[in-house]
């Protein structure tokens, strides 16, 4: 069954047999042999397909959902039986959502390698919202989210303070006023991150909290993107200060002085509740928790 499901999967994800036989050194036969083993043993049609396209259907769909699942389980138990048997080592599947992946998480990583080279460590940077669903769907072993979460599916554990700033080009005109307040930023052009993003949360609670709301707006997914722009006069933008270094540094980007900032939220670490935990996770945690 798990070669079923192996094989299955990498055909809806490469949507072409042959690619799928290549990738998995198999013939294209025996691919549609286990295609059709599977579907038999499912009793129901799994995939549309001619010699145009492959296409899930909505059975297909529920397989692949839970197939991905049980992959990631069955890969998950073999890890844990070797990890038993040697030192850390091995593959270590992390995500981080972009504050932290982009700023933070490569130190941690460089001390990482220093210390346990036989580590492999894989990083997705994401937002917040699709790590928590690469976690919950077991493709991550550890992910690094922005914020508090209520899931209980998920393990959380918020393990350092992240401190957030209001930050503006040195040509803005706010730049040169002692006193501001957040009514006076209600009409200024708010640069912001995509929703599902904790900084984008982060933003919409201070709108919240000061009882604003900007009626301009622009969107980014990226905070180097945001960064640019604001740089570049389009506008003020909510960022954490680990994002805004280098650039506080060369006098590019400065923070503006608000009552109620710095905003202050947890870095949480999300993982699968589990009795078992990889050697390779259980290091790597200890040394994010070293961050505090």
């Amino acid at each position: 069954m798990e070669q079923q499901l192996d094989v299955f999967v990498k055909v809806v994800e490469l949507k072409n047999f042959s690619l799928a036989a290549k990738e998995l050194h198999m013939t294209q036969p025996a691919v549609s042999q286990h295609i059709q083993m599977l579907e038999r043993d499912m009793g129901a049609k799994l995939l549309e397909r001619n010699n145009k396209f492959i296409r899930l259907t909505h059975t297909g769909d529920i397989v692949y959902y839970h197939a991905k699942e049980i992959l990631g389980l069955y890969s998950r138990m073999k890890d844990l039986v070797e990890d038993a048997m040697h030192e850390a080592r091995g593959k270590l599947l992390i995500g981080a959502s972009y504050t932290f992946g982009e700023y933070i998480l490569p130190h941690v990583i460089a001390r990482l390698r220093d210390a346990y080279p036989s580590i492999q460590p894989s990083i997705t940077i994401a937002n917040t919202q699709e790590i928590v669903h690469l976690v919950k769907s077991y493709q991550l072993d550890v992910g690094i989210i922005e914020g508090d979460l209520h899931e209980p599916k998920l393990h959380t554990e918020p393990f350092a303070k992240d401190e957030m700033l209001l930050f503006i080009s040195p040509k803005h005109p706010l730049s040169q006023k002692r006193n501001v307040s957040m009514r006076d930023l209600q009409d200024e052009t708010w640069i912001v991150r995509e929703i599902g993003s904790g900084t984008r949360e982060a933003a919409e609670k201070l709108f919240d909290a000061s009882q604003i709301r900007p009626e301009h707006m622009m969107e980014f997914g990226s905070n180097q993107v945001i960064k640019e722009s604001v740089e570049a006069g389009l506008g003020i933008t909510l960022l954490s200060k680990s994002a805004v270094r280098k650039e506080q540094k060369l006098g590019t980007l400065i923070a503006l002085q608000i009552d109620g900032l710095p905003l202050v939220r947890n870095f949480s670490i999300i993982t699968k509740p589990t009795k078992f935990q990889p050697r390779s996770v259980d290091v790597f945690l200890q040394l994010l928790r070293a961050e505090q």
